[in-house]
């Protein structure tokens, strides 16, 4: 059994289902075009671009956010995953999108493999933001002030524009002792949209390490 495989049983007849983006959502879109094709009734709302493209190969039916309301379940890959399941995400360039979905879900379901765990968030050294261009110069300055090392990122000679028409600025951090203090300081930046730090928002972590499939949950509170 794999992740995706495991992720499937999150998924029932009839409901309406947040589909992520990047490798592990894609891979996870791919089985669920399957089951579609085989009778499974579900509406889908795509959190990138991408991922839409994906679906509406795959035959799955797409339906937008605001015509979907809330959701049934959101089901997406991670950055990074800490023991308290919070995440670090938008390594794929979708952060914002991929956010607002799994908020208006009533479940959330990352799937990872065990190189995505992390003892604190920012092990790996890099968290993306998402700021509007107009916005840039300001919010570099900032979060140079929060002791980042902000990098435009890039998209061949051009910088990378979102799905929002956006671009990315990737800061370099180091593990973050208090990340819900620090993702309360990037909000206060003016033209900062949204950073990659999903806090207390996954319930479920689904990871496959060598063919072994683990599904840890959110610690109660």
């Amino acid at each position: 059994m794999t992740a995706g495989d495991r992720a499937l049983g999150f998924v029932e007849d009839g409901q309406t289902v947040g589909l992520g983006t990047g490798r592990a959502a894609s891979a996870f879109i791919e089985l669920l075009g399957l089951r579609v094709k085989a009778g499974l009734r579900i509406r889908a709302v795509p959190t990138s671009e991408r991922t839409a493209v994906l679906a509406k190969k795959l035959g799955i039916p797409l339906v937008p956010l605001a015509e979907a309301g809330t959701l049934d379940v959101c089901l997406d890959g991670a950055d990074e995953v800490d023991p308290q399941l919070d995440l670090i995400k938008g390594y794929g360039g979708a952060l914002v999108r991929e956010k607002i979905v799994a908020a208006s879900a009533q479940k959330l379901v990352i799937l990872v493999g065990p190189e995505k765990l992390v003892p604190r968030l920012g092990a790996r050294g890099s968290l993306p933001v998402e700021v509007v261009p107009f916005g840039l110069t300001l919010a570099t300055q900032r979060l140079r002030g929060l002791g980042c090392e902000p990098r435009l990122r890039m998209d061949g000679g051009a910088p990378y524009v979102t799905d929002n028409g956006n671009h990315i600025l990737d800061c370099g951090i180091r593990p973050l002792e208090d990340a819900a203090r620090f993702e309360n300081e990037l909000r206060a930046i003016p033209g900062l949209v949204g950073s990659g730090l999903f806090l207390g928002m996954a319930d479920v972590v689904i990871v496959e390490n060598a063919g072994q499939v683990e599904v840890r949950r959110r610690p109660a509170t």
